[in-house]
């Protein structure tokens, strides 16, 4: 993450190139990687752990700098990386009740958006004309809105068959074994 963020920042010339290669790579080898430990039933907890965390630092630094430059608004942004934090959260509550939460259609429609959405505002300022809209807006504006629309729909998901899966309230228990409630 540190390497696309330099190269989308410095005023390198062909910075913009490196970045796109070097998002293109992490993206497409975080998913191919994945496929073959699911495929060779290979997964461990750490891994579980591991994957999401990589993904979303890479998506969150990326948006960083699209912020930066001036190619995306910072509430976008914000929405994408509160999403992130809640389903994180939301893993989380449901890993002390040892539940699993895996990733839904919603979430994986969420991901290729969201890398397409990168790439597209990465190469956008060289590649794109600004003159190139569709309906007085830049074709990227669009890109970006179903972005937030699948970002919103895939959290309300999640939530939705969370509450399912988990029931009641997580209690949690200090080392000592009391609950929060009864120390009160």
């Amino acid at each position: 993450m540190p390497l696309l963020m330099v190269f989308l920042l410095a005023d390198v010339p062909g910075g913009d190139i490196v970045a796109l290669a070097i998002f293109a790579v992490a993206a497409g080898s975080d998913s191919l990687d994945g496929y073959i430990a699911r495929r060779r039933s290979q997964t461990t907890v750490m891994g579980a752990f591991l994957d999401p965390l990589a993904d979303k630092l890479l998506v969150t630094a990326a948006l960083v700098c699209l912020v930066e430059l001036g190619e995306l608004s910072a509430w976008v942004a914000m929405v994408v990386i509160a999403r992130e934090f809640a389903i994180s959260g939301l893993r989380m509550v449901a890993a002390i009740q040892d539940v699993v939460i895996s990733a839904s259609k919603w979430g994986k429609a969420k991901t290729v958006t969201q890398v397409l959405v990168i790439a597209v505002l990465i190469v956008e300022p060289r590649w794109l004309k600004p003159d190139w809209t569709l309906g007085g807006q830049r074709v990227s504006w669009y890109l970006v809105m179903l972005m937030l629309v699948l970002t919103v729909v895939s959290a309300l998901d999640y939530f939705w068959h969370a509450r399912r899966q988990l029931g009641g309230p997580a209690i949690l228990k200090d080392p000592e074994g009391a609950s929060p409630a009864s120390k009160g």
